[in-house]
């Protein structure tokens, strides 16, 4: 594969989980020339950060390894708690300090697995979700733009949305309000971040059955009351092609973004649905 993202740095959040839309981005971006930082939690946090729902820094290290060993890309890794605005300008600040520069946002990481009735959801957790799927984007874009800015070369901003930053999903309300937000956040950044040559863009995936995916498939077939079976022939007969997504569907479209032959394309919230999700 060439290499026309060569010299460029990138940083992905929420990238540690093996088979994640993170990992198969920086997959992708690497494969593509890109030097990586590499984000995740890194460890557990009690109810509202589960050992399904985060990266812990052994499974982060391993899976920069694997891209390493796939691409020959330089990948190095961060952990940080999103929640925190000292964490995130942390964050910006490693890959400048280790690499020199920063070129592309991918604002990957969230929070999918915070789950219920709106009713009976406590708080605290619909506050953790606002804040690391809507609330942390904002603040990294808030400390990245600047140091794109200052390079004078522009630069890719990517924020991971979802099908529910358009379509509502019950027993996902806090979810769903946060992937709304996040497109409102690309269009305004998009507009703001224009003359300076820095491209803004939310990509939506439908359903994809990462391991994360899987825990949310078994959550909504049982709140709506149905068989696994029943809930996944549901979701796919719904779908024009038949199919779920698949994380490398994600990827293609990041890479794309962040070549120069996308330079025309800002403040899109461009759907990867199979046809499920056409507006």
């Amino acid at each position: 594969m060439s290499a026309p993202l060569a010299g460029q740095v990138a940083l992905v959040t929420g990238a540690g989980r093996a088979g994640g839309l993170g990992q198969a981005i920086a997959r992708a971006l690497a494969a593509r020339g890109a030097a990586i930082l590499l984000h995740d939690r890194g460890a557990a946090g009690g109810a509202l950060a589960p050992p399904h729902g985060v990266g812990a820094a052994d499974e982060l290290a391993a899976t920069a390894a694997a891209i390493r060993a796939a691409t020959g890309a330089r990948v190095e890794t961060a952990t940080g708690d999103l929640m925190e605005e000292s964490a995130i300008a942390a964050l910006v600040a490693a890959a400048v300090e280790r690499f020199g520069r920063l070129d592309i946002l991918v604002n990957n990481a969230g929070i999918g697995y915070l789950f219920g009735a709106l009713a009976d959801q406590p708080t605290e957790e619909i506050d953790a979700v606002l804040s690391v799927n809507l609330r942390a984007p904002m603040l990294l874009t808030k400390h990245a733009a600047p140091v794109m800015i200052a390079g004078g070369r522009g630069g890719r901003i990517l924020n991971i949305a979802s099908q529910a930053g358009k379509s509502g999903f019950a027993f996902a309300v806090a979810y769903t309000a946060s992937k709304h937000g996040l497109i409102g956040l690309t269009r305004a950044a998009a507009l703001e971040l224009a003359p300076h040559g820095i491209t803004v863009n939310a990509i939506c995936p439908n359903h994809v059955t990462t391991g994360l995916g899987a825990w949310q498939n078994a959550f909504m077939a049982k709140a709506q009351g149905r068989t696994l079976d029943d809930y996944l022939a549901q979701m796919r007969a719904r779908i024009p092609l038949g199919r779920t997504g698949t994380p490398e569907d994600t990827a293609a479209v990041a890479a794309f973004l962040c070549l120069p032959e996308a330079g025309y394309i800002t403040a899109e919230a461009i759907n990867v649905s199979g046809g499920e999700e056409y507006h």
